[in-house]
């Protein structure tokens, strides 16, 4: 267990931050091991991840430690890959450890490419929705109840983070500085733990055991009642998702599901709310009783 103590300071500036490099590193601790990742299989199945060796060996299988500066601190709440690789590429040799960070900044760009970027809509909307979802337990219940509710190996208290990590050997820190929260479908089962300028801990947000499925379709009732489109859209909204990742997942226009969502959201059906540059859409309540009908036989 480690253990990172958090200053009244610190805790009001506990922010978030989507870090598609850190999903692309922890991919590779799923690549080497899948079967201590079960959840992932049907990704790992199926991705091709031959011609990467050189990164594969970068990274020990779970639950080796991965090298710090492979996961700079992420530049700001929704980092962009090229940013963060930057970061990375300007690692001083010593913290390296023998390695060239400019070869590697330039292979996890490749790697991204052809492995993680074919699901990086899913999987960034699967992130969005946990920001979402958890900037609304933290304006709840506050930071205690955010912190306690991350992981089960995570725990906050009297002021300090607690993390049970059982091969972990990393001294107390006794002032963490500041703490960022990254939500990392990769880094399911456990959490993982940065020390810096900032303390890092990365965590599985919740519903990634649901990422690989495919979606029940939309009640047939719900169809005939706001259209096969509308009802897809609702259907789709099960997380919170941007009009972009909306129109990636069905196929329908940008254009389209605009038009379509300013109908839902005249008809109470939807909602939106701003989270950083992305304008997430969000199902009502009356939308989810709906739904529920539609399912369970009362339409």
């Amino acid at each position: 267990m480690v253990s990172i103590g958090l200053s009244a300071n610190a805790v009001a500036r506990i922010r978030f931050a989507i870090s598609p490099l850190w999903e692309t590193v922890a991919s590779l601790r799923v690549l080497r091991d899948p079967g201590a990742h079960a959840i992932h299989l049907p990704w790992a199945a199926r991705v091709r991840s031959s011609g990467f060796a050189d990164l594969l060996a970068l990274v020990p299988p779970w639950p080796g430690y991965i090298p710090d500066f492979l996961t700079p601190l992420p530049p700001g709440p929704f980092a962009d890959l090229d940013d963060e690789l930057a970061l990375l590429a300007a690692t001083p040799p010593r913290l390296a450890a023998g390695a060239d960070p400019e070869r590697i900044a330039d292979r996890l760009r490749e790697y991204f490419a052809a492995v993680i970027e074919p699901d990086w809509p899913r999987i960034r909307a699967l992130l969005e929705a946990e920001v979402f979802a958890r900037a609304r337990r933290l304006a709840a219940d506050g930071v205690g109840g955010l912190l306690n509710d991350l992981h089960a190996q995570v725990t906050f208290a009297d002021g300090t983070l607690s993390v049970l990590q059982r091969w972990c050997t990393s001294p107390d820190v006794p002032d963490g500085g500041d703490l960022v929260l990254i939500p990392s479908v990769f880094v399911w089962p456990s959490v993982l733990t940065v020390f810096g300028p900032a303390a890092q801990l990365a965590y599985p947000p919740r519903g990634v055991g649901a990422l690989w499925e495919s979606p029940p379709a939309a009640p047939e009732a719900l169809g005939a009642l706001v259209g096969r489109a509308r009802a897809r859209l609702l259907n789709e909204l099960a997380a919170p998702a941007s009009t972009t990742t909306l129109a990636e997942r069905t196929g329908l226009t940008a254009g389209g599901v605009s038009q379509h969502l300013a109908v839902l959201r005249a008809a109470g059906l939807v909602r939106t709310h701003r989270a950083g540059r992305s304008v997430l859409n969000v199902r009502t309540e009356t939308a989810e009783a709906l739904l529920s009908a539609g399912v369970y036989g009362g339409g």
